[in-house]
C-alpha cells in the first residue's frame, strides 16, 4: 500500500519543525534528541520521496548527502573529459604559451 504524498509531505514538514526545535533547545549536534530528530527527518524525507514517485513517477530534485567524503571518484581534477594529466604542472601562462 502506498503512502499519500500529501500526508507524507505534512509529516516531512513536522519533522523539519521537530528538528529545528531540538537543535534550538540544545545547540549540540551530538545530543541524542538532535540525532533522533535528524533520523526522523531523514525517514520522513525518504517516505515523501517514495510517495511522490509512487503517485506521480517524479523524483524530488535533491541528492541526499550520506556523510561519506572519502569518495574521490566524484572530485574534479581540472581536466575535461578526454584530457590527461600531462599538463597539470603548468601554470596558465605556460599552458597558453604566454610568457
Amino acid at each position: 500500500m502506498s503512502t499519500d504524498p500529501r500526508a507524507a509531505l505534512d509529516r516531512l514538514f513536522a519533522a523539519f519543525a521537530a528538528h529545528l526545535n531540538s537543535v534550538a533547545a540544545v545547540r549540540d549536534d551530538e545530543d541524542p534528541s538532535v540525532i533522533a530528530a535528524a533520523d526522523a527527518l531523514m525517514d520522513a524525507f525518504d517516505t515523501y520521496d517514495e510517495a511522490l514517485y509512487d503517485a506521480y513517477e517524479v523524483d524530488t530534485p535533491f541528492v541526499i548527502y550520506d556523510g561519506d567524503d572519502d569518495d574521490d571518484a566524484d572530485e574534479w581534477d581540472g581536466d575535461l573529459p578526454g584530457q590527461d594529466d600531462r599538463d597539470d604542472h603548468l601554470d596558465d601562462d605556460e599552458y597558453y604559451g604566454r610568457d
